[in-house]
């Protein structure tokens, strides 16, 4: 039709949080919120947002396919692109209704990839497959909205997809009536935690390998993070809690809150976790209290984990309290404490918007740290220090004094990075500097174009013969892989992976991605992203390990067995046209490092180092590779 065009955003409903929120009358009128999503067409004639294959949404990133194996059933699948569905944006939110359960994972995901996207200035992709000895483009994450009739909700990294349980609410719930059915798939918290893996072990597939106790408390925690700061991008849920506790966010609120419904479904309080603070066995909340050395004493991942969310939140905090305080000056006439009754509506409204983009400032600078991490054996330390580095390398001017309140806060909660004595933001910032002359005319054939606007599918093709290229110019500066901690020395254990060709140890230009940064005009620069890995063959007993070090059979065993992988590798970011590798983020030691191995094969048999000696007998399969399902179910 002559002057018509399409529409940069599609609406959809959604519950602002759960179903719960409704059956309360004081947020009943906080139930429901409109997500404005990319409008997405129908990419090569594959059906898209519409019923034709007799699943829900099918678009560029994702696929709904609501099969209950429990019922043996598949439901009918929603038309996003029906008349009166996009004249009242999208369903009615309903419990009863599969159909708007496809609609809310549909709309909670792809807001979710949204914001990862905007903070990284390029399109998302999903982990690769293996087939045929290559890996394999995965066009759409697969999202089963009543996959499980359980208690649980969970991302599959063999299979890109994401299972959703719904489960009957128990005798003795908390403000949930025992029988009421609860759907994790009703969650906006759940669904963007789960999203969140997917994106991650998109980025960072290695992440999912349990290396040491931070690791898959990292994934937990951060997809905490993400889920919990999306709560600031809801203005009526975000005005009514600025309303309700008066300005002080460290009060108990909602905004700090996961998954409400499913935490007092499962007895385990008003939410499934809470960054700010626990409600004891009388049911009093109380306020967290700091402890820097909590991270000794807990290893399961999302107690792990949530102690990285807790240091984020206040760090969240802190640059909320800043951004505050001229107005709670003016609104209390200077004295800083505010009169009685109720704030006055138009503080309600600044108060929150300073919230919302202080939110959107820490959720922003939480994902573009992702590129500035080592690509395994990641820690807690190793991801400050990608947080102060990712944030200056876009902001040098910190005039908010944002990294300043990020370093406090992790300090409080005992977060350091392993190879730091001192702590002080220059001291954080990564290694960085060095000449990258010598790979000049491979730099200048890098073809990259990889922004928000990119074909998903060319700029994974894109990855493989750019990483050629990178380890083709890589193998000729051996000063340079040395400074990186890259082995390269033939006398190296025989434990390590060799190319078939020279003999030499090999290494692996894992993946080569863009990542945005601030020119010295203000303007937007992309960078490379270099993800380097080398592996080596480790053991549970010490004699074994000897053996294949040493290049001799070990009996029982293939030449190329072993009982798990020891890796090390760095990231560089690096800058085309000045050839100059910009930034570092290193694993400890390198391939050779027998003592760094050790505590890898100590934390995967659940033992101290000194017990190793002792150690003999074959591992439980669960300490050497837990599962997204497991970890969650427990």
């Amino acid at each position: 039709m002559p002057g018509s065009r399409k529409p940069a955003y599609r609406k959809l409903r959604v519950y602002a949080v759960d179903p719960s929120i409704a059956a309360a009358h004081d947020t009943a009128e906080l139930n429901e919120l409109i997500l404005s999503i990319p409008w997405e067409d129908n990419p090569a004639g594959i059906p898209g947002l519409d019923p034709g294959r007799m699943v829900g949404p099918v678009g560029t990133y994702l696929e709904i396919v609501d099969h209950d194996p429990a019922s043996n059933c598949f439901y009918a699948p929603v038309d996003l692109n029906e008349t009166y569905v996009l004249a009242n944006s999208g369903l009615t939110p309903s419990e009863l209704n599969p159909q708007f359960h496809q609609q809310m994972v549909y709309a909670v995901a792809m807001k979710t990839i949204d914001h990862f996207e905007r903070a990284l200035g390029r399109v998302a992709l999903w982990a690769s497959r293996w087939q045929g000895g290559e890996k394999v483009f995965v066009d759409r994450l697969r999202i089963y909205p009543h996959a499980l009739r359980e208690a649980n909700a969970y991302y599959n990294p063999a299979k890109i997809c994401i299972l959703f349980g719904y489960f009957p609410a128990p005798e003795g719930s908390v403000e949930v009536a025992a029988g009421t059915t609860v759907f994790t798939c009703l969650s906006h918290d759940v669904i963007a935690h789960e999203v969140t893996h997917a994106l991650l072990d998109g980025l960072h597939e290695r992440f999912s390998e349990p290396t040491n106790v931070d690791v898959l408390a990292f994934h937990e925690g951060f997809s905490d993070i993400v889920a919990l700061f999306q709560h600031f991008a809801n203005p009526q849920v975000l005005r009514d809690q600025i309303a309700k506790t008066r300005g002080d966010l460290e009060r108990q609120n909602m905004l700090g809150q996961l998954a409400q419904q499913f935490g007092r479904a499962t007895k385990r309080g008003r939410a499934l976790r809470d960054a700010l603070g626990y409600t004891d066995k009388a049911g009093q909340w109380h306020r967290f209290r700091p402890n820097s050395s909590y991270l000794e004493s807990v290893s399961e991942p999302h107690d792990r984990g949530a102690v990285l969310v807790a240091a984020v939140f206040e760090a969240f905090l802190k640059m909320y309290k800043s951004r505050v305080v001229d107005l709670l000056r003016i609104a209390s006439q200077g004295t800083g404490v505010l009169p009685a009754g109720e704030l006055h509506p138009d503080l309600v409204y600044r108060l929150a918007d300073e919230a919302a983009k202080s939110a959107r400032h820490i959720l922003e600078m939480c994902i573009r740290a992702l590129d500035y991490c080592p690509p395994v054996d990641v820690t807690f330390g190793d991801y400050l220090r990608a947080l102060i580095t990712s944030d200056y390398d876009l902001y040098p001017e910190d005039e908010h004094n944002y990294r300043t309140a990020v370093l406090q806060a992790f300090s409080q909660y005992g977060v350091r990075p392993r190879d730091l004595r001192n702590l002080s933001l220059e001291g954080l910032l990564l290694s960085r500097s060095i000449s990258a002359e010598g790979g000049a005319d491979t730099l200048g054939k890098v073809s990259l174009e990889w922004d928000n606007e990119t074909d998903r599918r060319e700029a994974f093709g894109a990855i493989g013969p750019n990483a050629e290229l990178i380890h083709t110019w890589l193998r000729s500066e051996k000063a340079l892989l040395g400074h990186l901690g890259i082995v390269v020395n033939p006398k190296a254990p025989a434990s390590v992976t060799r190319s078939k060709g020279s003999g030499e140890p090999a290494f692996e230009v894992h993946s080569v991605r863009t990542a945005l940064r601030r020119g010295s005009k203000t303007n937007l620069v992309p960078d490379l992203v270099i993800e380097i890995t080398q592996r080596r063959r480790g053991f549970y007993d010490l004699e074994d390990q000897k053996k294949a070090d040493e290049g001799a059979r070990i009996k029982g065993r293939r030449k190329d067995e072993c009982d798990f992988w020891f890796r090390r590798g760095c990231t560089l970011m690096v800058n085309q046209k000045a050839r100059l590798v910009r930034w570092i983020a290193r694993t400890p030691g390198d391939i050779c490092d027998d003592a760094e191995m050790a505590k890898v094969r100590a934390f995967l048999l659940g033992s101290t180092i000194d017990e190793l000696d002792a150690f003999s007998g074959p591992i439980a399969p669960h300490k050497l590779m837990n599962q997204f399902a497991a970890v969650h179910r427990h």
